[in-house]
């Protein structure tokens, strides 16, 4: 148990070396025309020492807030507005998806085409069925980029047994729990195996969590990219490498937002009922929204 403690405090102190090294000496994990810096990126990226970075990043932000809680108060408009203003961009994909949508019956039924091209000096063409496979990374789009949004408008469904029937502050004690408890942990492990997953569809050999940084150096002289292109049918759709990429979006999201509603509950919770809502910027129908939200 002391050795564990001694370990935490350990990597806790050599977080800011770790990130003062790295923002000093950007070329040896971002000059990707050096095969080394491919794999240390992908090392670090799912390391503990990245792990520690970032917690130790939360506790010093966490400890500044606490001092002064208008810091507290800035972070958590910085991330809420983050989540919106990517939210509110990338919504508008719902309206392309169905767009794309009735393109495709046209071209199929009407026109009784089996391809859709467009010719912008070098004509891209591609079957219907690429482009009716590709509606899924617009549904991702949405679900993995606006989650965080919908979690500001509080536009989430919640089931509540008894959150409802407590007083402010308690709830504002389970938002905390839950943000510390639930969101943190769940995001660092869906970006732990999401992390290599990903790397796995780009990059040969294929990285694995289990290997050490020295261990991928080694594999470095080998490294080529090798991006998935394989589609689910023979003229499908084959940019699947991207849904990876969003996973590790969404879950780089969900942590960010757990910070903010961490910070959220805590100062609402020692502010009391009054600063409820404080700086929350969410969506309006306009007049008469009262009577359309008391009817769902």
């Amino acid at each position: 148990m002391l050795d564990a403690i001694v370990w935490v405090f350990q990597n806790i102190g050599l977080a800011f070396y770790n990130l003062g090294y790295a923002l000093t000496h950007p070329q040896l994990w971002l000059d990707w025309s050096d095969k080394t810096s491919i794999m240390r990126f992908v090392y670090y990226g799912g390391s503990v020492e990245f792990f520690f970075v970032v917690f130790t990043t939360f506790l010093v932000f966490t400890a500044i807030g606490l001092w002064k809680n208008e810091f507290m108060w800035g972070c958590v408009r910085v991330l809420e507005g983050f989540a919106n203003t990517v939210g509110r961009t990338v919504a508008w994909v719902g309206l392309l998806m169905v767009l794309q949508q009735i393109i495709i019956v046209f071209i199929q039924r009407i026109f009784a085409r089996p391809d859709i091209v467009f010719g912008f000096g070098i004509p891209l063409q591609f079957d219907i069925s690429w482009y009716a496979e590709e509606l899924k990374l617009y549904n991702a789009l949405v679900v993995c980029l606006c989650a965080t949004y919908t979690f500001v408008q509080g536009g989430h469904v919640r089931v509540d047994l008894v959150y409802s029937a407590v007083s402010f502050r308690t709830k504002r004690v389970i938002d905390m729990f839950g943000s510390l408890i639930f969101m943190m942990p769940v995001a660092v492990l869906t970006w732990m195996y999401g992390w290599y997953f990903m790397w796995r569809h780009l990059i040969t050999p294929n990285p694995s969590a289990s290997d050490t940084l020295e261990r991928l150096i080694l594999k470095a002289r080998a490294v080529r990219w090798n991006v998935e292109t394989i589609g689910f049918s023979p003229n499908g759709f084959n940019g699947y490498f991207l849904f990876k990429i969003l996973l590790i979006s969404f879950t780089a999201m969900v942590f960010l937002h757990a910070v903010a509603f961490f910070y959220r509950s805590y100062l609402e919770w020692k502010e009391g009922p009054e600063s409820e809502n404080k700086y929350l910027d969410r969506d309006s129908l306009g007049e008469g929204e009262e009577a359309y939200e008391g009817t769902h």
